[in-house]
């Protein structure tokens, strides 16, 4: 989710409030796939489709309406949340008694977990790796770097902008559903907080390893840094809080980790002051 939710943060700069809602048709129309007994890797194709969608959605919004991207996203989130209780057809669904993709690969609960993750993060990395060296990746690129000057050249930005939140938001279907196979159902509000979590892992990987580096190994920290960021929380919660103090933490947690490199900034500045 964190690399999906790295293309709309970092190459489109502005962080697309659809992850959410894609994180949550991920898990629906997975679960819901799976009770109907389709086979799971086809079930978890159908995710990364309806997550497309919904970035779709959010694009078509932003670039054809001229809405701007917060309203778009929570226009998208709000529309998607009623489509999502029609797809479950209920609040929450359970797989109790149907195969996921962590049968498919060992009986082993820890060693499915592990093998499944592992396969997705490399999946998505060595993907986007590969894209964003062709020339439609790089006009996307450009279009977040710069949308005038992309225009100019003759890109259509507004093209991009919809390929990039398809992107996007189709990797965070795939997570969405992973997770709900994971945790065998499927939840109607469980893509609440997923940006913090996404974001949280973005910048703690870049935070950590700040030296320059290709886009590959980019995607690689963010990796790192979702697990540091789960395992920060676990310790936090281990000092003592309650497990509904959780979302609270997540976002204090965020909100330092944003703030370090503009106060960091402040104190290198203050000392150079004090020096002269």
């Amino acid at each position: 989710m964190g690399i999906g939710l790295f293309i709309s943060f970092r190459i489109l700069r502005f962080a697309d409030l659809t992850s959410e809602v894609a994180f949550t048709i991920g898990a629906a129309t997975s679960v819901t796939a799976i009770t109907h007994h389709v086979h799971p890797i086809v079930a978890t194709l159908i995710a990364i489709i309806a997550g497309m969608i919904a970035g779709l959605i959010t694009g078509i919004l932003m670039t054809y309406f001229d809405i701007p991207s917060l309203l778009a996203g929570i226009i998208t989130l709000t529309g998607l949340y009623s489509i999502n209780l029609r797809i479950m057809g209920r609040a929450n669904l359970s797989l109790r008694g149907f195969e996921t993709v962590f049968d498919l690969w060992s009986t082993h609960a820890n060693l499915q977990r592990f093998v499944v993750g592992i396969f997705c993060v490399m999946l998505c990395v060595v993907t986007l790796s590969f894209f964003f060296k062709t020339d439609l990746g790089q006009a996307m690129i450009a279009t977040g770097d710069n949308e005038v000057m992309a225009h100019s050249l003759g890109i259509s930005t507004s093209r991009m902008k919809c390929l990039a939140l398809m992107l996007s938001n189709g990797m965070i279907g795939l997570s969405g559903a992973i997770l709900a196979q994971s945790d065998g159902r499927a939840d109607i509000s469980m893509g609440a907080g997923t940006v913090i979590v996404g974001l949280a892992s973005i910048i703690m990987g870049e935070l950590f390893f700040r030296r320059q580096m290709k886009l590959s190994g980019r995607l690689i920290t963010i990796v790192i840094g979702a697990i540091l960021y789960r395992t920060l929380l676990v310790f936090v919660l281990q000092l003592g809080f309650e497990p509904s103090d959780f979302k609270l933490i997540s976002a204090t947690l965020l909100a330092v980790f944003l703030a370090l490199p503009g106060m960091k900034r402040r104190f290198n500045k203050l000392e150079r002051e004090v020096i002269q």
